[in-house]
């Protein structure tokens, strides 16, 4: 099969080499490697040549929902099986990991019936423990795969500059290398964005931030994706404005040309595999049995006080969100959202933004106050609220109270972003918490039911 390929980037070759500082990195890194093949992806390739319409998901975080790599390599599997109908769930909400990713991923990707699901949370899994990721990338794919055995799955990881220092020294980072622990057990190729640029970066070829400004929010939709936006440092290619999110036509495009290196050695080590069904599992305490409920009261959830139901159709606020949530709730101070489950995680799927401020979350009586608003808070976006994590799994109650005035919005806001509450004060008055839905490793209970002493 001929293989087109994506304009080559014009590299100058400079003889300057940039050292990479850094401590000894621990032993159970894995090695860089740009792609892990293990046993291919069968039955992609097996309906591609057959000409069948293929559905392809991307699941991922605010890199994944730029018009970069994403769009690009779609494109070029339209352009290497012309034959073939692809179609495209993008699945990626900017500043959000696996742990929401195992939540949403019935409504966001399933539901879409997906042949070849890509999945990219190295990035914002970036600080989180290795038994966590381990959870929620198992829980993906469990399932995936129990609802879809024949939908194949990788892995890509893309970097930051943060992540240098490590890729520098041949190794990957945590999060991807405990991405590749689960990746191992269930045999699933994966890409790792970085190799490429790392030598790049060596061979002092590219600038990491190419402008040291910083990008005013970090949701993905409104990045400065236009190429007149770049700024050129010398004759090095400009990576990104922010060290995160690669410009569309240049870091993106690495991105893109590492995962066309990688796809015949994927397509090479598909021959002759199939299914051998859903193995054991890796760690049984993964979060398989994710769920997201929607808020409805009744026996099984309370809403009092001042709350309002918003048609997410045409809510000002709400009808950005409507392909994400299926309810949505505006709860004011003086309202309360009580409920009880039997389980082991319990997080509310809500909105961080201007007309927020913090809510007081209660779990089997312990009170703590969670702020849902940051400094990126010129506009909403999409949040989530952990309520609690490797909880015994027993009946637990919740309740969560929005409180007034608890957060000094005009000091938490960035400095470049305090202009528009300056301009906009009404804009910021409010004090309200905007829940979606509930997401549970467990199952809901009745508010009648009492929790074991």
């Amino acid at each position: 099969m001929g293989k087109k390929t994506l304009s080559v980037l014009v590299l100058s070759t400079l003889c300057a080499v940039n050292g990479l500082l850094a401590a000894t990195p621990p032993a159970d890194l894995r090695e860089l490697v740009e792609c892990t093949p293990r046993d291919g992806w069968p039955h992609f390739f097996e309906k591609v040549d057959a000409g069948e319409p293929v559905t392809v998901a991307y699941l991922g975080g605010s890199i994944t929902a730029q018009s970069g790599w994403r769009v690009q390599t779609l494109d070029w599997l339209r352009s290497q099986y012309p034959d073939v109908k692809f179609t495209e769930v993008n699945a990626a909400i900017g500043g959000t990991g696996s742990d929401l990713g195992v939540f949403r991923l019935q409504k966001d990707v399933l539901d879409h019936h997906p042949d070849l699901l890509l999945v990219e949370f190295a990035v914002n899994d970036g600080s989180a423990p290795a038994d966590k990721i381990h959870k929620a990338m198992e829980g993906i794919i469990r399932q995936t795969l129990a609802a879809y055995p024949d939908c194949d799955i990788g892995f890509v990881y893309t970097l930051t500059k943060a992540f240098i220092d490590t890729l520098g020294q041949g190794k990957m980072t945590a999060s991807a290398s405990a991405m590749e622990d689960v990746a191992d057990h269930y045999g699933l190729p994966s890409i790792q964005f970085g190799d490429a640029i790392i030598k790049l970066y060596k061979d002092d070829k590219i600038e990491m931030v190419a402008d040291e400004s910083q990008l005013a929010i970090p949701s993905g939709d409104t990045l400065n994706e236009q190429a007149s936006a770049m700024v050129a440092s010398g004759d090095k290619i400009p990576f990104s404005r922010d060290g995160v999110h690669p410009y569309p036509n240049t870091g993106h495009v690495l991105y893109t040309q590492a995962f066309i290196r990688s796809f015949p050695i994927i397509e090479a080590a598909s021959l002759g595999n199939d299914s051998g069904g859903l193995p054991a599992p890796l760690d049984t305490d993964n979060w398989e049995d994710a769920q997201m409920i929607p808020l409805a009261p009744g026996d099984m959830i309370s809403l009092t006080g001042p709350t309002e139901e918003l048609d997410l159709a045409t809510d000002p606020t709400g009808k950005r969100f409507q392909n994400r949530m299926r309810t949505l709730w505006k709860l004011s101070p003086g309202s309360e959202l009580t409920f009880k489950f039997k389980g082991t995680k319990v997080m509310i799927y809500d909105l961080k933004g201007s007309g927020c401020d913090a809510v007081e979350v209660e779990l089997d009586g312990k009170t703590r106050t969670i702020d849902r608003f940051d400094g990126y808070c010129t506009y909403y976006r999409i949040s989530a609220v952990n309520v609690g994590d490797n909880l015994p799994d027993t009946v637990h109650t919740v309740k969560i109270r929005p409180l007034a005035n608890s957060v000094d919005k005009a000091k938490v806001l960035f400095e470049k972003n305090r202009p528009d509450m300056e301009k906009n004060p009404e804009k910021y008055a409010a004090s309200d918490w905007y829940a979606g839905e509930l997401m549970l490793v467990g199952e809901l209970v009745s508010l009648d039911v009492q929790p074991a002493e």
